[in-house]
């Protein structure tokens, strides 16, 4: 890490503490509680970044210590992305009964479930191999073709499965693996 990164690092680090100890005055916080980092990506043709159905944004918006992100053309676009997650996040939170995290403290990343896919695990690594044509990949209940793919379409995906295990899936709109396999299992249980 170059000393402009250490020290960027560190001002964040120094911001965070300063929004912690903010945040003991009140219980309801808004995303102007959290510390807010700005970034500026390379984009074009000098990205590394290359997918038809993606746009990588000049402006990213996140808050210290947590992953939450908004992107944007703009820095007022990040922050409003930003803000709309965040309010999303909220809203969620409250309706699990889950605490919202004091700001300035590091959240850990919470995995979605995987009760779905691991009642088919025998599948599901078959589906990694042939189908995703991956050695291993982790899978939630959440996962869907769409994270395997930069394409426009996921019609190699349906190909390869319809080829594969004989089952039409390209119906699924959200194309998530996990109803993917559910649909596999039923035909090959109704043959």
């Amino acid at each position: 890490m170059t000393l402009k990164g250490k020290f960027v690092r560190y001002a964040n680090q120094l911001h965070a503490f300063w929004k912690l100890c903010l945040s003991y005055r009140k219980r309801d916080w808004e995303l102007s509680d959290y510390p807010v980092l700005f970034r500026t990506q390379i984009t074009g043709p000098a990205s590394a970044y290359d997918s038809p159905r993606f746009k990588l944004h000049r402006h990213v918006a996140s808050i210290v210590n947590w992953h939450i992100t908004g992107c944007g053309d703009s820095r007022m676009e990040a922050l409003q992305k930003l803000s709309s997650t965040f309010a999303a996040v909220k809203t969620k939170k409250k309706e699990t009964g889950k605490p919202l995290p004091r700001p300035g403290t590091h959240v850990p990343i919470e995995f979605a479930p995987q009760d779905r896919i691991n009642a088919h695990s025998v599948l599901s690594d078959d589906f990694i191999h042939r189908v995703l044509q991956l050695e291993s990949a982790w899978i939630s209940d959440e996962s869907s073709l769409w994270d395997f793919s930069g394409d426009k379409t996921n019609d190699t995906y349906y190909a390869r499965i319809k080829e594969i295990y004989g089952v039409d899936v390209s119906d699924i709109k959200s194309a998530r693996l996990c109803e993917i396999f559910d649909r596999i299992v039923a035909v090959r249980k109704s043959e």
